[in-house]
Parts: structure tokens; sequence; C-alpha cells
């Protein structure tokens, strides 16, 4: 996923990225459709699931490469609606599966064709007037990821953002299951787990463009600074009301969805503000590469360390990630 990212940011300066985007959106729905109808375990199964995180890992650095060539005072807004529009696709399937009950491959199935749709919608999509075109890739403009303490700054929020994120995402109605599990029947803790899930996700997408309109007139560094207070300390507070009365955790874990992601696209839009304009793309794909990589960890030892530890345990090492992205952007709001 991560060569796959950086090598998208090569491809966006050579092709439309309008084209590339809906080349890699329909194409996800190839390896998806495989992955139903192979035996779980086989290699053609594992190999489908690698060809759709390999392709994935493409969609979104372009995109967000779209939509910051629209704007520039009004970035943040920009790149949010797109998170928003992402954290609402990757809710959908906990939808999916609460009406289409235990069988995976339905989710799959549905999230397949959705993905072929899209791809057919980027078709109408258009590069904005303030989109920069470089004349190649050039590596160099890596080393500002370092070099530029703003962008240094920015990743460093981001990585911590992204060690909370996607576990969160993974494993949230695992979690839940577990939670309501004490206190209610097996199939009603499953079913309302889903629900909860879904909630929670599709809450904090619905939030990212106002978050983002909220972060260009304020500061950015300071919304993702404060949405990371409240979602590290929704974490610790799951970890405190773990198998306690369901609607409690509902609540905290509704909130904590609410939180985790609006500061995600304030990191992007703070990368493209501090970098050149010919190497915004490169250093938001390589931003977004990183923290996929992350992601790689902390998504596989999440249920075996909740296995040792206990879910609890799991919150509260889930909350060290906003901690460290707190004091990153204190720090970039103290270079203002």
């Amino acid at each position: 996923m991560t060569c796959s990212a950086i090598r998208s940011s090569g491809t966006v300066r050579t092709l439309t990225p309008g084209r590339t985007w809906k080349g890699l959106t329909s194409e996800l729905k190839s390896p998806s459709a495989v992955s139903t109808s192979a035996p779980s375990g086989s290699a053609a199964a594992i190999t489908a699931r690698f060809a759709t995180g390999a392709l994935l890992a493409g969609v979104y650095p372009v995109g967000m490469k779209i939509a910051v060539g629209w704007g520039q005072k009004d970035r943040g807004y920009l790149v949010g609606a797109l998170v928003g529009a992402l954290t609402l696709g990757s809710a959908l399937p906990h939808l999916i599966a609460l009406g289409g009950g235990a069988d995976w491959r339905v989710t799959v199935a549905v999230a397949s064709v959705a993905s072929g749709l899209a791809g057919l919608l980027v078709l109408a999509t258009r590069l904005g007037p303030h989109h920069a075109r470089a004349a190649r890739f050039d590596p160099r403009a890596i080393t500002a990821a370092w070099t530029n303490r703003r962008v240094r700054l920015a990743y460093a929020g981001y990585l911590g953002h992204m060690w909370e994120l996607y576990a969160m995402w993974a494993w949230i109605g695992a979690a839940t299951v577990a939670s309501y599990g004490a206190s209610l029947p097996e199939d009603t803790a499953a079913s309302r787990a889903k629900l909860t899930a879904f909630v929670a996700i599709a809450g904090g997408g619905l939030i990212c463009a106002a978050t983002g309109r909220v972060a260009d007139r304020i500061c950015k560094a300071r919304v993702a600074m404060w949405a990371m207070v409240i979602s590290g300390s929704a974490a610790i507070a799951a970890a405190l009301t773990f198998a306690g009365p369901a609607w409690l955790f509902f609540i905290v874990v509704v909130i904590w969805g609410l939180s985790i992601i609006p500061d995600s696209a304030q990191f992007s839009a703070l990368v493209a503000d501090a970098a050149p304009p010919d190497q915004a793309g490169s250093l938001m794909t390589f931003q977004t590469a990183l923290g996929f990589a992350l992601t790689i960890v902390t998504v596989q030892a999440t249920p075996a360390l909740a296995e040792m530890l206990g879910w609890p345990a799991i919150f509260a090492i889930m909350a060290l990630g906003p901690a460290f992205g707190v004091i990153a952007m204190r720090r970039l709001q103290a270079l203002d």
C-alpha cells in the first residue's frame, strides 16, 4: 500500500488526476469480487485483498491533490469534505452488515459495486485553478518532510492520529460486541454493535466539512489539536466504561467516532499550505504512505494484544497517538 501510494504521486503528474482516480476506484471492484468467491485464507483471497489495499492507497492522495487545486484559503474545508466522504464510505459496510447478517460476502459485493460506480462518477471531475503540475517526480521534494519544520510537525501530528484511527475503525465493532455482551444477549449485542460502529464512524464523516470550515477561519493546527484532545479523552473514557451500561458505552463510542476523524483533513491541509505548490502532491502522498504503513502494524496488532491485555488496555494504548499529536500541534502553533 505504501509503495502504491508513492507511485500514485508520480502518476498524478503524467495523467489527468480524474482519470487516475477513476482507474484506481474502478479497478477496486475486480480484486474485491475475487475475494468473495475465493476460499478464505487461500492464496487467491490473500492476493485479492493485497490488490484491494494497494489500489485504495492510490485513491486518497490523488483525491487530495484534486481537492486542494480548487482553493487556497479554504483547503481545510475542501479536504474536510473529501475526508468526510471517505469516512461515510468506511462506515457503510457496518450498515450493510447489519442488513446482510453474518454473510460477509454480501457486504464486500455491495461495496465492490459501489466502488465501480464511484469510478464512473469521477469522470466528471475537473482540475481546479490552483492545480500545480510538476514535469517529473523529484525525490528531493520528499526531503522537505524533514527539513521544512512545519511539514515535519504536520507529519508528526498525522502519525499520532493514524496510530489511533484505523485501529479504532477496524476493531470498534468487535470491541463493542465484547462490551455489550456483558449485559446483553449475544445476538442483541452483535446487532447493536454493528449499528454503534456505523453511527460512530458516519457521524465523524458528517462533521468533517464543517470542522474544515472552522479550521480555515481560525487555525488548522488548533482545530486538529482539540480534536485529538477529545478523541484521546474518549479513548480513555471507553476503557473506563467498557463492559458497563450499554447506553453509556454507546455514548462514549459515538463521541470518540465524532472526534477521531475531523483532524485528518487538517493535517493534509497543513502540508499543502506549508509546501511549495509543485511539491504539495508528493508531500501529501508521502504523508499518507507513512500513515498507512503505520496502520499495518496497529490494525494487525490490536486483536492479538486485546486477547492478551483486554480491550480497556488497548483503548488506553490508542490514546497515546493523539497525545503525541497534541504535542506536535502545540509546537506548530508556536511557530505562528
